[in-house]
């Protein structure tokens, strides 16, 4: 079963992401304030990324990456600035591990950015399916996550 990553922007431009695997009815959920106490609270909602994966679990796994993500690498995916992302994952605060000595975890840190940004990912491609009625965006893809980041 196929499976989706999305993020939406709320009302009060804050991001959420999230993963299904019915983009179409869970768009509809989030719309109708039945989709996450985040979203109810912040309507309407604007899907503004979305990626299918052939697998719910994979939708799953990239979810929670996203999850994880600052709203400018966030941004960066919705905008499709794919070269952008691994310098965003860097961590720029001078108390981070990274910024003072090496450690055997330092390359898995890494591999989250890195796996999504090999992905390809078209975020300007309008959904598969047109009886999204009501719901702007674009992208063909989809994510289950809130932030207000």
């Amino acid at each position: 079963m196929s499976g989706w990553i999305y993020i939406l922007q709320c009302s009060d431009n804050s991001y959420y992401t999230g993963s299904t695997n019915n983009l179409e009815v869970r768009l509809a959920q989030h719309q109708n304030g039945k989709g996450a106490n985040y979203t109810k609270k912040r309507l309407p909602v604007k899907l503004v990324f979305s990626q299918e994966y052939k697998r719910v679990d994979e939708a799953f796994y990239v979810e929670k990456q996203v999850q994880g993500w600052s709203r400018k690498k966030k941004q960066a995916l919705i905008e499709g600035k794919f070269d952008q992302l691994p310098e965003l994952a860097q961590c720029k605060n001078e108390s981070h591990s990274g910024n003072r000595s090496t450690s055997p975890f330092d390359s898995a840190q890494g591999a989250v950015t890195d796996d999504l940004a090999s992905t390809k990912i078209n975020a300007h491609q309008k959904p598969q399916t047109s009886s999204l009625s009501g719901v702007e965006g674009h992208g063909k893809q989809s994510t289950n996550n809130k932030e207000d980041s």
